[in-house]
């Protein structure tokens, strides 16, 4: 007993320290992620007013060098009048030549005309020669002051041109640095905010690790065999072709209500050995009970029929192929959920809307879907409504988790039924109109999304989640308007709708926490988001008709290449 005591004390001192290890590393990561996001916000905030500052430095230099412009225009034209005025002086110069002889000859002959004027027989031609050769000096002057001062005038303009020249050079390699230097702030200051991200998202991923660790939550783990029925939208066909650093949103399960009986994880118990009354104790929690089913049922578009023999010959909800045990499951379960529309004597629907009825494969019943409905005649489930839908994703709303163990954790996929059932649906990424592969694909080729392209879903997440001023939510929609059409933000407008709230460029980093049967959290870059608001983001705007198609709930993983 003393033994047990020691043994049972030294396993609590075990566990206690294991919580306070982890509890103390939990406080001390949030202490660093709290002190690496003030740094960031702090950052943000000096690069916010370096980048204004730069916005106003530019178009301050925008206006400056408008007037530089100007000024260089100017000097080009003064330059062009420059040369046009020394081509005109050049020719100035000859005449001036010609002009200064002139004026001193006519100048000499100044002092002999009063006696010329005496000694004149004919004093007025005298007089008329004597006018003319004053009115010749006359001109012959101001030639020469006229000349002399486009010299002066020329030989100033140079001297401006050269002081402008002078003073320009300087004022533009100011600019130059000026701006150069503001820029270089801005980049490094960027950079520096990156190398943030990148710690805080390692943090991050580290807190969720030790938090999913502590809450019963857990990191999915997809081994490379699950395969989808389209290889480009398996995990497979991801890991090969996508390029490095791209994303994809993988759904666990297709379109379902996740309620009820799983066809695919009933084909893989029934592989496992179990039988349909196995089966359905585990999906519904009852065992089927013998009612009189004879008699006919409504059907819509084909008036009243025999409920056994051609109503349930023609429910075409499972491969006929398929193991014995699982069509029989199948077989009460439609004969379950239909026998209450013949007991009311109302009408039932042909589609998936109640059950799918195929009148084709009423008259020409498989053998396998007919021996397991005649097996199976008159049992029925009661008080209970016998959903049931093709892959569920391991886990059922009504019956917990669909593996072999019945639990969940990191590697649910590998135990789950409908992976042993080869379910195309279990792991895809959604990226077409319908089920089909062949259907509508709105212009992708594949549901991979760039780092730019989950920042756009990670900034809508942030938009619908924030009151941002000037933000119009009708306008946040896939930004593929060749399919969806409408007028939707570009993803630059988004992002800088968002900056202020957080918003990202590029997308890093993902970690995403599983509980069970849903998606807990989201978070990429550092940021997290509840699964069911990104899932609402996700398929508000991802481009094409990319979706997580599930109904009510979020239960989906995101790889990162």
């Amino acid at each position: 007993m003393r033994r047990f005591l020691f043994v049972l004390i030294c396993l609590f001192t075990v566990l206690f320290v294991s919580v306070q290890v982890q509890a103390d590393e939990l406080e001390d990561i949030n202490k660093q992620l709290q002190d690496l996001n003030n740094a960031l916000e702090s950052s943000k905030k000096a690069t916010a007013n370096n980048e204004q500052e730069l916005n106003k430095l530019n178009a301050q230099l925008e206006g400056i060098k408008v007037q530089v412009d100007q000024i260089e225009t100017d000097i080009a034209e003064k330059e062009t009048e420059i040369t046009e005025g020394e081509k005109l002086l050049s020719k100035q110069k000859l005449l001036l030549d010609g002009r200064v002889v002139s004026f001193y000859k006519n100048k000499g002959k100044e002092k002999d005309s009063l006696l010329q004027i005496l000694m004149s027989d004919n004093l007025t031609l005298f007089l008329q020669q004597f006018t003319y050769q004053q009115s010749l000096l006359d001109d012959d002057r101001r030639n020469i002051i006229r000349i002399a001062l486009m010299v002066k005038e020329i030989e100033d303009k140079k001297d401006i041109l050269v002081d402008e020249k002078t003073r320009l050079t300087p004022i533009k390699n100011q600019i130059d640095k000026q701006s150069a230097f503001l820029a270089g702030e801005v980049n490094s200051a960027k950079s520096y905010q990156g190398e943030l991200n990148q710690k805080i998202a390692a943090l991050s991923a580290k807190q969720q690790e030790i938090v999913n660790s502590r809450s019963g939550s857990f990191t999915a783990t997809i081994g490379d065999s699950n395969e989808a029925d389209d290889y480009n939208a398996s995990i497979a066909g991801f890991r090969a072709n996508a390029p490095a650093g791209y994303f994809a949103v993988f759904s666990f399960g297709a379109h379902t209500h996740r309620k009820g009986m799983s066809q695919y994880g009933a084909y893989g118990r029934a592989m496992d050995g179990q039988n349909f009354r196995q089966i359905l104790q585990k999906y519904y929690g009852k065992e089927p009970a013998s009612k009189d089913t004879n008699g006919n049922i409504k059907v819509a578009g084909h008036g009243e029929i025999d409920f056994e023999t051609t109503y349930l010959y023609g429910i075409a909800e499972m491969p006929s192929s398929w193991h014995p045990e699982a069509l029989k499951a199948q077989a009460v379960a439609a004969r379950s959920y239909a026998y209450r529309y013949k007991v009311q004597g109302t009408e039932i629907c042909t589609t998936e809307a109640c059950q799918v009825f195929n009148k084709g494969k009423s008259d020409n019943v498989p053998d396998s879907w007919r021996q397991a409905v005649n097996d199976t005649k008159g049992l029925v489930l009661e008080d209970v409504t016998t959903f049931y839908s093709s892959t569920t994703g391991g886990y059922l709303t009504t019956s917990g988790w669909d593996t072999t163990d019945n639990g969940g954790g990191a590697n649910f996929i590998d135990k789950s039924y409908e992976k042993k059932a080869g379910s195309p649906w279990l792991y895809k990424a959604w990226y077409t109109q319908g089920y089909s592969i062949s259907s509508d694909k709105c212009g992708r080729a594949n549901p991979w999304l760039s780092p730019e392209e989950m920042a756009d879903i990670v900034n809508t997440a942030v938009a619908l989640s924030n009151n941002i001023s000037g933000l119009d939510t009708g306008r946040i929609t896939p930004v593929t308007t060749s399919c969806w059409g409408g007028n939707p933000y570009s993803m630059e407008e988004l992002r800088n709708l968002t900056a202020g709230a957080g918003g990202i460029s590029a997308a890093t980093s993902v970690s995403v926490s599983l509980g069970d049967g849903t998606t807990s959290s989201v978070t990429i870059n550092g940021k997290t988001f509840s699964g069911a608001d990104f899932k609402k983001a996700f398929n508000v705007r991802a481009p094409g008709y990319m979706s997580i198609p599930q109904y009510q709930f979020a239960f989906f993983n995101i790889e990162r290449k």
